[in-house]
């Protein structure tokens, strides 16, 4: 592993916050959250990336020290020199990882997985992280299939050699739950993108974090 990307996987920790690009400001959510201290963003655009908005996300993420994922488009992830690629089960088959490590040099890449089977599977490949969920119900994501729960995750989590960001239903009500269940982030959407103020909502789920991490 290089150095570039060991450094980048370090920063691997704590909340991860996605941000949708669906009508909302995907900018002004990001500039909330890393107010709130997350280092870790998710730029999701499925309708298409939008040039300036990734370019924006980008040059405020880097200047603030935090890591900027992009969501399925591995060229997009390349052209705009963002930190990663995040990359699901409909985006890629695991055979495809060494084409997309290829592409990426030493960025981040990032593989979702629902099983214990899929993590295993994982483990071989040339990866940095891995997404697990959904583990609660989410109107977030629709595509996200049944809870797999908390014990589940748990299990993930204990059987994986990457570290494992938690997705699906989490806020910060619940978690604390997921911190003990030795995962090394937790991704959210609506629990930051919809409530009525994004930077209060960022800022009690990453002291909820930080006090379950203690």
């Amino acid at each position: 592993m290089s150095g570039a990307r060991a450094l980048r996987a370090a920063r691997l920790r704590g909340i991860y916050a996605i941000l949708n690009d669906d009508g909302q400001n995907p900018i002004e959510l990001a500039s909330a959250a890393m107010d709130a201290g997350v280092h870790v963003l998710q730029y999701r655009a499925k309708k298409g990336i939008v040039a300036r908005t990734i370019a924006a996300l980008q040059e405020s993420a880097r200047g603030r020290g935090a890591l900027l994922i992009v969501n399925d488009d591995v060229d997009a992830a390349v052209r705009f020199d963002c930190d990663g690629v995040h990359v699901g089960p409909d985006d890629c088959t695991f055979s495809e990882i060494a084409r997309i490590r290829a592409a990426v040099g030493d960025r981040l890449i990032g593989v979702s997985c629902g099983t214990l089977d899929e993590t295993r599977a994982v483990n071989a490949e040339d990866v940095d992280y891995i997404g697990a969920g959904s583990v609660f119900a989410t109107r977030s994501k629709l595509d996200a299939g049944d809870p797999i729960g908390l014990a589940q995750l748990q299990r993930i989590a204990a059987e994986s050699r990457f570290p494992v960001a938690a997705i699906g239903g989490i806020d910060a009500t619940n978690v604390a739950e997921v911190a003990r269940c030795g995962v090394a982030m937790a991704a959210v959407i609506g629990a930051i993108a919809a409530a009525s103020d994004p930077a209060a909502a960022a800022s009690r789920m990453v002291q909820a974090w930080e006090q379950a991490m203690r």
